[in-house]
């Protein structure tokens, strides 16, 4: 049986960063959900496609092959055969991303190879509805969080490292935009699920945050254990006296 760490949230709250580190220390393979969808979203920009275009949406998705591998311990996501690491995390492919992303046909398609990949392997999953949708019966789920202007504050380093021209104040209301649709969306929309556990990385740091999920995936397995102990036992002594 594989485990599975499944890790929700809104955009910019530091995700795939944790979700990396805590399957690099616990040997689990990282799956970037978000990344699936970016991958889409540059199909559909390179197409030219209008998101509101829903039946076009729809219809191009099912040209779209998306393959995850990992290379040198790196994940690589594969576009129909070419590696878009490297294109699929601009605001524009983050936007349409968000956009298409309501889409029925397009989240089927996702989901699908989202939950082999979790069948297969011992896996953390980074998304907006891993733990409501993909995957709900994970072993651990995690609804990490922040606040807007500390994501925009966290972004906008990350586009000046770049030589991006950007403004904290833009990112902000992107990311504020972004939050709403995410939330309201028909299908899957983000929410906790009922068994997950709230962080709020507004005010801690990218180990505390990682250290924290191990730390409660190793309880769980440790329950899990001793669970597993207890109902041996029982079955021997029961053997034992008939």
């Amino acid at each position: 049986m594989s485990h599975n760490i499944a890790i929700d949230g809104p955009a910019g709250a530091g995700k795939s960063t944790i979700a990396k580190i805590v399957a690099k220390t616990l040997s689990f393979i990282y799956v970037d959900t978000g990344a699936m969808y970016r991958a889409m979203a540059l199909y559909m920009l390179r197409c030219g496609i209008n998101p509101s275009d829903s039946e076009s949406v729809s219809r191009e998705c099912h040209n779209v092959d998306i393959t995850i591998c990992h290379e040198n311990g790196e994940q690589v996501v594969l576009l129909n055969g070419e590696n878009v690491n490297g294109q699929i995390r601009t605001e524009e492919v983050g936007n349409m991303a968000s956009a298409i992303s309501v889409n029925g046909d397009v989240r089927k398609k996702l989901v699908e190879l989202q939950q082999i990949l979790a069948r297969k392997a011992d896996v953390v999953m980074d998304g907006r509805d891993i733990g409501t949708v993909v995957l709900p019966d994970a072993q651990v789920k995690i609804y990490l969080t922040a606040s807007a202007h500390v994501r925009a504050l966290r972004r906008f380093t990350e586009l000046q490292a770049k030589k991006e021209i950007c403004s904290v104040t833009e990112i902000e209301k992107d990311i504020e935009e972004r939050d709403q649709r995410d939330m309201t969306r028909e299908i899957s929309p983000l929410k906790q699920a009922e068994d997950a556990v709230l962080l709020d990385s507004s005010d801690m740091t990218i180990e505390q945050v990682a250290q924290t999920i191990i730390d409660l995936y190793q309880k769980k397995q440790e329950m899990e254990n001793d669970y597993l102990c207890t109902v041996k036992r029982k079955k021997r002594n029961e053997d034992h006296c008939s």
